[in-house]
């Protein structure tokens, strides 16, 4: 199962908007085939193996993170290929929770015979594929929240020539590096290319099957066309606005930029709730947020994070800096936000935070303030 899952980690970047699968046949002198599953090479990674495995799989063991699939989509059902090959036990770490799926894949092997193992290794197949999880359960991505404070919890300085200064040092950098890489997009406001004209690029050096989709909010689309996103955007960046008929947008376009328009909150705002229903929608099953304060902010209190990934430096701003929400409170009469399952990480003297404000494997996206 080890080796399963790290065949499956091989399609971070690859699958989605699939799961990251992989899968191990063992005869009785060891693996005798291998698969990783990846959109583009369509074939799943258990007919894979069982391909490479050939004769051999008659009467082996098949490894896989996820259980089979036992319907037609892009291809045909894996447990059938599973049956025809022979196989007489399969060891699987979780139940697929695609509602197509749900435990029907273990049915149907059951009934023809074949021995099923399930729970070896689940809680790392679990958070493997939790985007996969939030998305074809509900249809909106796994939303993460990112961002590096200084220890009393400041983002920025507030002002003057060191707003940009880089918080943490090397090693936490080039994680950001990874996780932009297991993501599908990455969002900011426009406050934050304003002051900082980012490239939001998956610098990461490993394959990917789909570009970094680059997000921006800017309700009446003020961004530069001189900017560093506008300049290097080849269908790569997509900028959510409010403003009807703005004569920037056939501007932005000429540059590759895709626009869309999405409605307003009461307040006038720019709705970040229909941005990331409408980001699913597109097919983007996780999300990393960089936002500046105002988008954490309401990420938070709209209850639209799934998790948090907050590196710290050994730094303190004092009250110069910009804090992590702003001024953007919780709603009257509720307590702080409880982080769960947390995972503590170092990167040289820094180190980072990685927790849960809701779980990815809940039915329901608990989200009462922007529907």
């Amino acid at each position: 199962m080890a080796r399963a899952l790290e065949l499956a980690r091989q399609g971070i970047g690859l699958a989605s908007p699939n799961p990251c699968v992989g899968a191990v046949v063992v005869g009785p002198q060891g693996a005798v085939g291998e698969g990783t599953h990846s959109y583009a090479g369509r074939k799943h990674a258990e007919v894979l193996a069982l391909e490479q495995a050939g004769a051999q799989a008659q009467g082996a063991t098949l490894y896989l993170n996820l259980e089979p699939c036992c319907h037609t989509g892009r291809t045909g059902p894996c447990v059938e290929a599973i049956i025809a090959a022979g196989v007489c036990r399969v060891v699987a770490a979780m139940t697929d929770p695609n509602p197509l799926v749900a435990g029907q894949g273990f049915e149907r092997l059951r009934a023809a015979g074949i021995e099923v193992a399930l729970g070896v290794a689940e809680a790392e197949a679990r958070k493997l594929n939790e985007a996969f999880v939030r998305w074809i359960r509900t249809r909106r991505p796994l939303v993460m929240l990112k961002a590096a404070l200084t220890l009393d919890g400041q983002i920025a300085f507030a002002r003057g020539p060191t707003r940009q200064a880089q918080i943490t040092g090397e090693l936490a950098r080039a994680h950001v590096q990874e996780l932009r890489h297991q993501s599908d997009a990455i969002l900011v406001g426009i406050g934050t290319v304003l002051a900082d004209d980012p490239l939001l690029t998956d610098r990461s050096g490993k394959a990917r099957r789909r570009p970094l989709l680059r997000v921006i909010l800017d309700s009446e689309l003020k961004v530069p066309v001189t900017s560093r996103l506008v300049q290097s955007a080849q269908n790569d960046l997509l900028v959510f606005c409010t403003a009807a008929d703005n004569p920037r947008q056939k501007q932005l376009e000429r540059h590759g930029v895709r626009v869309e328009r999405l409605c307003g909150t009461p307040a006038g705002k720019l709705d970040l709730g229909a941005a990331i229903r409408r980001l699913g929608e597109l097919q983007v099953i996780s999300l990393l947020v960089e936002g500046g304060s105002t988008i954490h902010g309401s990420l938070l209190r709209d209850r639209l994070a799934d998790k948090v990934f907050l590196y710290y430096s050994p730094r303190l701003f004092g009250n110069g800096g910009v804090p992590l929400a702003g001024n953007t409170g919780f709603r009257s009469g509720e307590e702080a936000l409880p982080v769960h399952s947390i995972v503590w990480h170092h990167f040289g003297e820094d180190f980072a935070i990685e927790g849960y404000l809701q779980d990815p494997y809940e039915m329901e996206h608990r989200n009462h303030r922007s529907e």
